[in-house]
């Protein structure tokens, strides 16, 4: 299991991984970190670049995020509780059925994002983008979604 602590953990794995792809053969711009089953709880990511990594059931809780650029990551039952995606930019990502209980989510943008069957109880969504985003089967009871956008 990868354990990681700070953005430095984060490129020096980012690097790894992308050595490993062009030595199999890899090419074009297809790269993307796989961090699938991967701790990151507790971690300090602020301002990181994790557009389209694969987090699939990662261990991201109490994690800081903010501002970080989260475009297209697939967060599928990863757990997310309390951490901070305050201004980050989660627009296109995949957070269904995820555990985001108690997260701060303030300015976030899940523009296009799918948040189906994800547990947002008690998050903070103040002024966060919910524009296109699913919201099906979505557990929002206690989350505070006070001048959120959720419109199209």
């Amino acid at each position: 299991m990868i354990t990681i602590k700070n953005v430095e953990e984060l490129e020096a794995e980012r690097e790894r991984q992308r050595k490993a792809w062009v030595e199999n053969g890899g090419e074009g711009n297809k790269f993307f970190i796989d961090l699938a089953w991967a701790n990151l709880s507790w971690a300090n990511l602020s301002g990181a670049d994790l557009s389209e990594a694969f987090l699939y059931e990662a261990n991201l809780r109490g994690a800081n995020l903010t501002g970080a650029t989260l475009i297209k990551a697939n967060f599928f039952e990863a757990n997310l509780r309390g951490a901070n995606f305050s201004g980050a930019d989660l627009s296109g990502a995949n957070l269904s059925d995820a555990d985001l209980r108690g997260s701060n989510l303030r300015g976030a943008n899940f523009s296009g994002a799918d948040l189906s069957g994800a547990n947002l109880s008690d998050a903070d969504l103040r002024g966060s983008n919910l524009r296109e985003a699913n919201l099906a089967f979505t557990d929002l009871t206690g989350a505070d979604l006070r001048d959120a956008r959720m419109l199209y």
